[in-house]
């Protein structure tokens, strides 16, 4: 296959797999970090660029030098820059926790990308068209992706443990080093920094972000990208008396009805949803919050609307006590036609082994993109950048179930770490962040996204959001990708030039 060369999940509910084990100090020796260099040329938003791809290992080091974990990265530097020491550099990663980088690197940011249907069919079967990505934003700045511990292949090392590094501090802690480290390598302290990521990969955005700029040794940040935003964990709670969740997902719900014609005909999917998110912020929420009190003459009407938002017959809102759980709408709302609809991404659809379930099988908007990313990014590695390692390549390393939450200050029934995104912009005042959010994302819905940073001492005039008619992984959706690309080259130049 020619590659023309130019180049969140949030699984919080994953299986744990088990983690390959680490070579031990008393042992088995710890080689030297492996690390492999290519030269390549591309045009980027219409700038000719050579660049070097350097992909390999950064061993992370304990006090006494001990190598403790090896963090595998891919970084495309340009070269013959004037003063590389004040060229931009941004940092990417994934979520999960679990995740590594592939979807951000083979979908959107990286010199190539793999080509998938852009129409929310199913991937299929190989070969996959990998090609040129030229509205990467490589022109303008450095970049490189991070798969963290016990993803790609990154592992623990030495005397070290997994348990070292899944959670959320420690995980924050591990990047924060590693891009220390990076900067020290590559003598880029000067340089304007980015950082972001996807799904839980805000998240750590916002750990990393602490770590880096909290201290007395900050690492000061340009940017912050903010791709399908989890911060605050409350609206994945559905415990019964919890009405966020409710709330925040109607507006997807409302799209997703719309989309596959179930709602919102004649009117405008922006309107549509602006109708939606009025609803919810007031009769809808009013209503919740009456609890037994909600007198039968409100109850009726708030049935009645909520059908007209959500394409669901009364009978159906009234049995689930005008409270909706995504699942539940995922699996009703084309039920009479035998499909589910996706979760990552609502545009796709699903058949499940019957229709009976009040859940789907499997999300048909993850298995219908997964084996074109695995095959793309081994492929890309060996064929491209002349990776030769002899290890497992792991995309999803299924942490959600040993990860630890806990951290010093945030209490676990509250788990909000938009906080940490609020204190960094007001103690930076050049700090500016992108936020993208998918219409027809249900992992972690916009709305949510909306309700979480307005609020806990965000810097509102330094805060950008944009939307895009698709899913979680808004850049498999080709009219999204183009517009995501170009909002983000344009938030960079922004930035640059404040």
């Amino acid at each position: 296959m020619q590659i023309a060369a130019s180049l969140t999940l949030l699984f919080l509910a994953a299986p744990l797999f088990a983690q390959e084990e680490s070579p031990t100090a008393g042992s088995t020796p710890i080689p030297d970090p492996l690390l492999f260099y290519t030269g390549h040329e591309g045009t980027f938003h219409g700038v000719d660029v050579s660049y070097e791809a350097i992909a390999g290992e950064t061993y992370l080091r304990d006090d006494d030098g001990n190598p403790t974990a090896t963090i595998f990265s891919t970084s495309y530097i340009m070269e013959d820059v004037e003063d590389p020491t004040t060229r931009a550099v941004t940092f990417l990663w994934n979520g999960g926790p679990g995740s590594a980088s592939v979807w951000l690197h083979m979908g959107a940011f990286g010199p190539v990308r793999v080509d998938i249907p852009s129409d929310a069919r199913d991937d299929g079967a190989p070969p996959y068209s990998l090609i040129a990505n030229p509205g990467t934003f490589l022109d303008l700045s450095d970049i490189v992706f991070i798969d963290p511990v016990g993803t790609g292949f990154s592992r623990p090392l030495g005397d070290a443990e997994g348990k070292d590094f899944y959670g959320v501090k420690q995980d924050a802690e591990s990047i924060a080093q590693f891009i220390r480290l990076w900067l020290t390598e590559h003598r880029r302290w000067n340089s304007p920094k980015f950082i972001g990521g996807e799904s839980y990969g805000t998240t750590r955005a916002a750990a990393v972000a602490r770590e880096l700029e909290a201290g007395f040794d900050d690492v000061a940040l340009n940017g912050i990208l903010l791709i399908s935003t989890i911060l605050d964990f409350s609206i994945e709670n559905h415990t019964a008396g919890n009405e966020l969740p409710s709330l925040m997902h109607l507006p997807t719900m409302a799209a997703t009805a719309k989309y596959h014609g179930k709602a919102g005909d004649g009117v405008a999917l922006e309107d549509f949803v602006q109708q939606a998110r009025d609803y919810a912020l007031n009769e809808y929420a009013h209503a919740l919050l009456q609890g037994n009190s909600l007198s039968d003459a409100e109850r009726k009407a708030v049935r009645k609307k909520l059908s007209s938002f959500t394409g669901l017959s009364e009978s159906f809102l009234d049995r689930n006590d005008l409270r909706l759980q995504p699942g539940r709408f995922q699996k009703e709302l084309l039920r009479e036609q035998g499909l589910t609809v996706g979760r990552l991404d609502s545009r796709y659809t699903g058949v499940d082994l019957d229709s009976a379930g009040e859940r789907s099988d499997q999300d048909p908007s993850f298995y219908g993109i997964d084996g074109a990313y695995a095959v793309a990014i081994n492929h890309h590695l060996q064929n491209n950048l002349d990776v030769d390692i002899d290890r497992h390549y792991n995309i999803i390393g299924g942490l959600g179930g040993s990860w630890d939450w806990k951290v010093p200050g945030i209490p676990f029934n509250y788990f909000n770490l938009a906080p940490w995104i609020g204190r960094a912009m007001r103690e930076n005042q050049d700090l500016e962040v992108y936020v993208a959010a998918g219409y027809y994302d249900f992992a972690t819905p916009f709305f949510a996204a909306e309700y979480s940073l307005n609020r806990a001492g965000i810097v509102p005039e330094r805060l950008h959001f944009y939307y895009y008619e698709a899913g979680h992984m808004m850049y498999i959706h080709h009219p999204s990708l183009h517009k995501m690309q170009d909002d983000i080259h344009d938030f960079l130049e922004s930035a640059l030039n404040r």
